[in-house]
């Protein structure tokens, strides 16, 4: 039986499949567990899970509740793609009581934007305000 759950003690105990799924995406390559870990345990999280497979779907948001989030490592197994999967966890991501009244929501993503745009994401058309510090290779010098 699949079943969502925000429950980050219980995400936490398929953290070596999500460790493993992150750390070779092409956002968070060779991402320390540590670092993960404490991404985690300090974020909004979500998570389907199979009770005989174990975790099929991930996602989290970064956030302080009141203002602003950003929605990060979103992935669903390859063996589980088709499924639904990613509609139903963004319906939880979009309907969590804790982000709700959130002025601002961001993402960043290379291929998913048809699946985001369903929940009412849409680029960024004005990025001049926008601004970031960008450390691409910060997770191999962690090594």
């Amino acid at each position: 039986m699949q079943y969502l759950t925000t429950n980050t003690s219980e995400i936490l105990k398929h953290f070596d499949t999500i460790h493993n799924y992150i750390g070779q995406s092409y956002w968070a390559e060779n991402i320390p567990k540590e670092t993960l870990q404490k991404a985690i345990e300090n974020s909004v999280n979500f998570a389907v899970i199979d009770e005989e497979v174990g975790l099929l779907a991930f996602a989290r948001v970064i956030t302080d509740k009141a203002t602003f989030g950003y929605l990060a490592d979103v992935f669903v197994l390859p063996e589980f793609r088709g499924q639904g999967l990613s509609k139903k966890i963004m319906s939880q991501v979009i309907s969590h009581p804790e982000l709700q009244g959130l002025r601002r929501t961001m993402l960043a993503t290379r291929d998913a934007h048809s699946l985001y745009t369903q929940f009412g994401f849409e680029q960024v058309t004005d990025a001049k305000p926008l601004m970031q510090i960008h450390k691409p290779d910060v997770y191999v010098k962690a090594m």
